[in-house]
């Protein structure tokens, strides 16, 4: 336990309302981690004012990289001194979903599993389960702020996966925020043939080229006459939603025989806008979604960070020290006026 038995964490009330506050520092178990938060990001989730309303005041935070600096006598997989990287959400590995390969539909995944108190905090108890199946060493070669993309990353594994992305193919990301980016990259990474970016923010279009677009589009009017203009006259064969209000677009830029992903968040009212004759009719169009990522999904993040595969850091516009966490939230929550993407908290600097 450090000397210290208070710590530092920011506790969501709102977007425009977090509060830097002190927080015993949590004890553990005898399964148990106790996790020093050396870096975590902000998530387009976490600033979802609608899903967290019911639950405030809370500390969010879940994608957290750090040093093991306590260990309960059981745990023998890690030491002190270990780096890890920690996802808040793991499955049971036993249930109809698990071993019908749908680990993040699984109910101990969606319901059952967290960090206490959060990853916005100095330190966080990291739950047995957790410490099983959910943390995972880091690499020297590794730094604690490339960690934290493990967990953003493995979502984004997991939608190409589900969405059965084939090398070749092309790629339409709609949406250029953080979770746009990694797709972009994903997608050059795994062969897609033309990656395509659209946003209606400028810089974002500017970042998706440096992620791999093939191609930065701005949103208007005749964005399908462009896509066909780069592809030889066809649509996209998968296309990614990160934003829901590019769900029209999703709907008149996909080729027949191919694939939308629901990827984002959407608003808490927003509904599919189309027909199920002009979606599905004589289309063989694929609608699918897919939620979070498994354990498999970010040990496979890992790798890629470590490899370099994807260059995650490249997204990286803001490092914020504890006390300017506030700060952060409203960047994320309003990208355009502070020309923001992906933004890290640094609890110990």
């Amino acid at each position: 336990m450090p000397p210290n038995k208070k710590m530092r964490a920011l506790m969501y009330y709102s977007n425009n309302d977090v509060r830097l506050e002190e927080l015993p520092i949590p004890e553990i178990g005898p399964d148990e981690v106790l996790l020093k938060v050396m870096a975590s990001g902000i998530c387009g989730s976490d600033v979802m004012e609608w899903y967290r309303r019911d639950k405030v005041p809370l500390v969010l935070g879940h994608e957290v990289a750090g040093e093991v600096v306590e260990i309960g006598k059981n745990v023998s997989r890690f030491q002190v001194g270990d780096h890890a990287a920690a996802t808040h959400h793991v499955p049971c590995n036993t249930c109809h979903y698990c071993l019908n390969g749908h680990h993040t539909m699984c109910d101990t995944l969606l319901r059952g599993t967290h960090f206490e108190p959060g990853g916005f905090a100095e330190y966080i108890r990291v739950p047995a389960i957790n410490v099983d199946r959910g943390l995972f060493h880091i690499q020297p070669e590794v730094s604690f702020n490339q960690a934290t993309f493990m967990e953003p990353l493995a979502c984004v594994l997991r939608g190409q996966r589900m969405a059965r992305l084939k090398p070749g193919q092309t790629v339409l990301v709609l949406g250029s925020g953080i979770s746009g980016l990694l797709h972009i990259g994903l997608a050059r990474a795994l062969g897609a043939g033309l990656v395509v970016a659209v946003d209606t923010i400028q810089f974002r279009l500017k970042m998706a080229k440096k992620m791999g677009a093939h191609l930065s589009l701005p949103f208007n009017e005749n964005l399908t006459e462009a896509l066909r203009d780069a592809n030889g006259g066809l649509l996209a064969d998968l296309v990614i939603i990160c934003f829901d209000g590019f769900l029209p677009l999703a709907f008149k830029a996909v080729e027949r025989g191919g694939t939308i992903l629901f990827f984002g968040g959407a608003a808490e009212e927003a509904m599919i806008p189309c027909t199920i004759n002009d979606l599905f009719w004589r289309t063989e169009i694929t609608c699918t979604s897919t939620y979070a990522g498994a354990p498999y999904d970010c040990s496979t993040a890992l790798k890629m960070i470590k490899a370099r595969t994807i260059p995650v850091l490249k997204t990286v516009t803001h490092t914020l020290a504890m006390q300017d966490g506030p700060k952060g939230f409203k960047m994320v929550s309003s990208p355009l006026d502070h020309e923001s993407i992906k933004v890290i908290v640094e609890p110990h600097k």
